[in-house]
């Protein structure tokens, strides 16, 4: 399908992605036929010249942004052309706007607004006055004005009746002239973001001690060039903003001296050309510039440099955001392993969800180990019986509240396992339960789980998504997944946008069984919608089992199209035809049939035998539609069928005795997960229910611009305890293992800890109870194990 692309954008793209236009153009054009940025990436190589998913999304981003800015040129022209004023140079200028901002910098002076003082000054015939001064100041300005003076005010409510309103309306004239001139405006704007200053005060009227305010004492008295502002900070102070508890505003590199011009309005004479000569009108020039710049100017451009600011610090945010849910959704999953989901609760005791191989719920339970019940010994007695009964080989503990301790008795729970020769002792894993609230009360668990209450529900979640991640996770909004910076403080459409397409690129990236995926997973694949995904359900639960990759045109709306954006996502294990476990597509299957019958050996035995793959040329199987960039990756596939691109699974081991942040010293050595990452650094769960902050500079012992060039969430590090602020509950790690502690970290550290109550398994040493031992004796009485 053609594209309606000017090849003005498409030299653009080009250059902005240091790439062919013809790249580009056939890129284009796929998007423009409704292919999907995970298809063109894996099966069109050939036409777009190898162009990788992250190159794509990004020509995507631009083509939007570069065809609504042609949009808005063609309104602009339009515009000014039925009000008579476009002339050719001003069309040439217009048409050479390369922004957004230059476009509306050059259509201000012909935009329809309000009546302006400048606009009624004009109507009374003052712009003469207003260009005589401006182009002889040696006039005097009192004698000038004279004749200009009206006898009465006008019907409008204008009033010229005096020299001084005379002169205070030519002066508007001219203010209204330069705040409106690009010429002038664009030079202004681009020097104060290189040289202007962000301020950020307190506002007098809120108190310092009040908690809420005090999460930004930061910023009480705070300074920055306002474009070295990095990300984090300036959505901290925009949000302080926002709460009316920070006042922002530009400051000039340097405060003018009382009576004095500021450096603003030396810069603006400057780029009018005028300079005080001591001439009869300078005087009056002098405060026309003062003003333009004090009433026109200065809040405008503070405006646009703020809408800059925000809007730079929201795209790294999305960005950051972005990458952060990739590696969450990218993390290695635990497999197809027999799952007890804790979800931790006081109160409300801890919800328990034993979970299959397949995430079918086969039991559910709560248990009461704190207060107020206290019941240890049942709690424990209850989960050893799921164990037993089940054969349960990992435990989820979800990361939020009574997390810690209910990490200490699931630890007692595996101590007490293991003294009984032939018990399965599962392996305990803390997972963030982030978002696991949200699906519980969502309508797609009351579909999956209609049996179970709210509660218990994410107690399954949490088990699943230790067991696949990505399955579990695209069920949520990815903004409730927990990794983001200040995602609720940058444009929720562009995030979405953002954090839909990862979700997209990541799902494909990885496939997906369509003989066991639910409807999110289904409608994250390349081509399909929600509508489909839930048509091929229906489907699978009317036929059976989907057993070739062709019956899924036999899909209510899944046509022939749809199936070529997603048949190669899709995989069918088990099925009649092996190569439908893999990532080839079934279009390139007759190529497969060539390599089969060049090595003379059937499918079944080629598949995995990467001794037979690797010794055939790729351009020898190419063909005019299939070159050898495809031929490369379908011998790929065939050396490592329906591989996953996950890395293995491993978990963070906690160091016992190290519970809360009252046990950490500094100079402890830990291992931990990394659960966020932003620009300034990785926070890490060492275990003690209180994440710690490696800043950017601790990371490594070169410089680190960024830090997830070093770690990424969901990474398992090393770090080193510098410093514990038990009041503020922070802590401050390095993974600088050989970073030294000053003896007054030590001190502080061993000043703040405090002693506390034992929980529920510390310091417990009791042999097993009777309760506990009564389920092992039954169990294995009956041999469930």
């Amino acid at each position: 399908m053609p594209s309606t692309v000017s090849t003005t954008i498409v030299a653009r793209l080009a250059d902005e992605l240091g790439v062919r236009a013809a790249q580009v153009q056939a890129a284009v054009d796929l998007l423009d036929g409704g292919a999907t940025v995970p298809f063109i990436a894996r099966y069109r190589k050939e036409a777009t010249g190898g162009l990788d998913d992250t190159q794509l999304r990004q020509l995507e981003q631009r083509l939007a942004y570069l065809r609504e800015l042609e949009e808005r040129r063609a309104t602009i022209l339009r515009s000014i052309e039925e009000q008579g004023k476009l002339t050719p140079a001003l069309r040439a200028v217009i048409e050479a706007a390369a922004t957004k901002q230059d476009l509306e910098d050059l259509y201000l002076p012909y935009k329809p607004k309000r009546r302006t003082k400048g606009q009624i000054a004009r109507e009374a015939g003052l712009e003469p006055l207003a260009d005589a001064l401006w182009a002889d100041p040696t006039l005097d300005p009192h004698a000038a004005a004279q004749a200009y003076v009206k006898p009465a005010a006008g019907e409008d409510g204008s009033d010229f009746t005096t020299v001084t309103a005379v002169l205070d309306g030519a002066r508007d004239i001219l203010a209204e002239r330069w705040a409106e001139d690009p010429a002038i405006v664009q030079p202004l704007r681009e020097w104060l973001w290189a040289e202007g200053v962000l301020r950020s005060r307190r506002v007098e009227s809120r108190d310092a001690a009040d908690p809420e305010v005090a999460k930004f004492r930061d910023y009480f008295e705070h300074d920055e060039p306002i474009a070295r502002v990095p990300s984090h900070r300036a959505l901290a102070m925009f949000r302080g903003r926002a709460l009316d508890i920070l006042e922002l505003r530009l400051a000039q590199p340097q405060e003018p001296l009382p009576g004095q011009p500021s450096l603003a309005e030396g810069r603006l004479a400057q780029l009018l050309g005028w300079s005080h000569q001591g001439r009869a009108a300078d005087d009056w020039l002098r405060r026309c510039v003062a003003w333009t710049w004090r009433v026109k100017l200065s809040l405008t451009i503070e405006r646009d440099l703020f809408a800059r600011l925000r809007e730079a610090a929201e795209a790294v945010a999305i960005q950051v955001f972005g990458a952060n849910v990739r590696d969450v959704l990218m993390a290695a999953p635990a497999g197809p392993r027999t799952t007890m989901g804790l979800d931790p609760g006081i109160r409300t005791g801890v919800k328990v969800a034993v979970v299959d191989a397949t995430g079918k719920v086969v039991e559910t339970a709560t248990v009461y180990p704190f207060e107020p019940r206290r019941d240890v010994d049942g709690a424990l007695a209850t989960l050893a019986a799921l164990v037993l009964r089940h054969g349960v080989e990992l435990i989820a503990i979800g990361n939020g509240t009574a997390s810690r301790e209910t990490d200490r008795l699931v630890a007692e729970l595996l101590q007490r396992l293991r003294a009984h020769p032939g018990a399965p002792v599962p392996q305990k894993v803390v997972v963030s339960e982030a978002g696991a609230s949200v699906y519980s009360a969502s309508e797609l668990a009351a579909q999956e789980l209609p049996e179970l209450d709210v509660s218990l529900r994410g107690a399954v979640s949490i088990a699943r998504r230790l067991q696949d991640p990505l399955a579990e996770l695209v069920k949520i909004d990815p903004k409730s997944i927990g990794v983001g910076q200040y995602q609720h403080d940058v444009n929720p459409s562009a995030l979405a946008r953002t954090l839909d397409a990862v979700v997209e690129d990541c799902v494909n990236a990885v496939g997906v069984d369509v003989n066991t995926a639910s409807v999110p997973l289904l409608a994250r694949v390349a081509g399909l919608s929600s509508a489909t995904a839930r048509a091929v359900v229906r489907w699978r639960d009317t036929h059976g089992l989907f057993r070739r990759r062709q019956q899924l045109l036999e899909v209510s709306g899944l046509g022939p199209k749809t199936f070529e954006q997603c048949a190669g996502f899709l995989r069918i294990r088990g099925g009649d035809n092996p190569l439908d476990m893999t990532g080839v597509h079934p279009e390139s299957y007759p190529v497969v049939e060539r390599i089969l019958t060049a090595i003379g050996q059937p499918i079944e035995a080629v598949m995995g035998r990467a001794e037979l793959l690797r010794g055939l040329r790729p351009e020898a199987f190419a063909d005019e539609r299939f070159g050898a960039p495809t031929v490369r990756d379908i011998l790929l596939e065939l050396e490592k069928p329906g591989r996953d691109p996950r890395p293995e699974f491993r978990a963070a081991r906690f160091e016992d005795g190290v519970h809360d942040i009252t046990d950490l010293m500094p100079g402890m050595v830990l291992e931990g997960v990394v659960t966020n990452v932003a620009q300034f650094g990785a926070f890490v769960d060492i275990g003690v229910h209180q994440d710690g902050l490696v800043h950017v500079s601790q990371l490594a012992a070169r410089y680190v611009a960024d830090a997830r060039e070093v770690v990424k969430a969901g990474a398992i590090v090393r770090v080193k305890v510098l410093e514990v602020d038990v009041a503020r509950r922070r802590i401050a790690l390095s993974m600088r293992l050989d970073a030294d502690i000053t003896p007054s970290d030590r001190s502080a550290a061993a000043t703040g800890a405090r002693r506390r109550e034992p929980g529920p398994g510390r310091g417990r040493t009791e042999p097993t109870t009777t309760a506990m031992a009564q389920a092992f004796a039954r169990l294995q009485q009956t041999g469930r194990r």
